[in-house]
């Protein structure tokens, strides 16, 4: 099983400025629990997501000494994917890859056809620079804008990008719309389509359903999970109103009930939450 912390999804459309030193020190916390992933920022324009203007600093302050988590940070252009490669902390780049066209628009300023000639070229840049492409499938599970969506839509976009030899993709549920019936069709196929390829889940959910989407995607396989401690964030380009994230202890309880072995430290992940209670009130 895979946990990739999301602090980025949390903090972004956060509605008070948080300050560097609190992201900083939320993150370095973050580190020391065992995550295999930490998503701790983006190399976006700082007018569209203020919030994560500081991303350089704050790398430049993060401790890696002692963490097995590797860092993945979300990049939306071209420019950002040069910014992110040269750093060698980094390990992942992260690209939301809408099957809405309204929202690659919104998200991007892009098309889906300008979006998938970027996705072959930040390929190129990770492969040089020993980085993984890690491309999310916004609006994976439908979209609020009335763009054509059915399951054969997301599995055309997938293969797409299977052919580009992407080999970590996960489906978002981009704003909480994903039912277990479409998570289960999706995920049954891909992972019997494509067995080389890693796909993951990232849910935004409202906390009466989330159990219903993770058990949907565990049952067809999927063994990579997003989540955000508090279950705070959401993609505040999708929506004037945020739907929360997966909550981390609520999928960490769904892990204890699959008997699923996880190698956390619990008195950092304590340490975590009550940060996190500071910088999310």
């Amino acid at each position: 099983m895979k946990l990739i912390e999301c602090p980025r999804d949390a903090m972004q459309g956060w509605h008070r400025s948080i300050d560097t030193a609190d992201k900083v020190n939320y993150l370095n916390a973050l580190l020391r629990v065992g995550f295999n992933t930490i998503d701790f920022g983006s190399f976006v324009s700082p007018k569209a997501i203020p919030q994560m203007a500081d991303t350089r600093e704050v790398l430049s302050q993060l401790d890696l000494s002692a963490t097995k988590s590797r860092l993945l940070a979300i990049v939306a252009n071209q420019r950002g994917a040069e910014e992110a490669v040269v750093h060698e902390e980094i390990a992942y780049l992260g690209y939301p890859f809408s099957i809405s066209e309204t929202f690659q628009l919104r998200n991007t300023n892009k098309t889906i056809a300008d979006s998938l000639e970027l996705v072959d070229t930040m390929q190129e840049l990770c492969i040089k620079n020993s980085k993984q492409l890690v491309i999310y499938i916004s609006m994976g599970f439908g979209n609020p804008y009335g763009d054509p969506y059915d399951a054969a839509i997301a599995l055309e976009w997938v293969e797409k990008l299977v052919e580009m030899d992407i080999v970590t993709i996960s489906l978002a549920d981009t704003v909480g719309v994903a039912t277990p019936e479409i998570i289960t069709q999706l995920f049954s196929t891909l992972i019997k389509a494509y067995p080389v390829v890693e796909f993951g889940a990232h849910f935004h959910s409202a906390p009466h359903n989330w159990e219903e989407k993770v058990a949907a995607a565990y049952t067809e396989g999927c063994r990579r999970f997003d989540s955000a401690i508090k279950g705070i964030g959401g993609c505040p380009m999708a929506k004037d109103e945020l739907v929360g994230n997966l909550a981390t202890e609520r999928l960490l309880e769904f892990c204890l009930k699959q008997h699923e072995p996880l190698q956390l430290d619990l008195a950092a992940l304590e340490t975590a939450q009550r940060i996190a209670d500071r910088i999310f009130y």
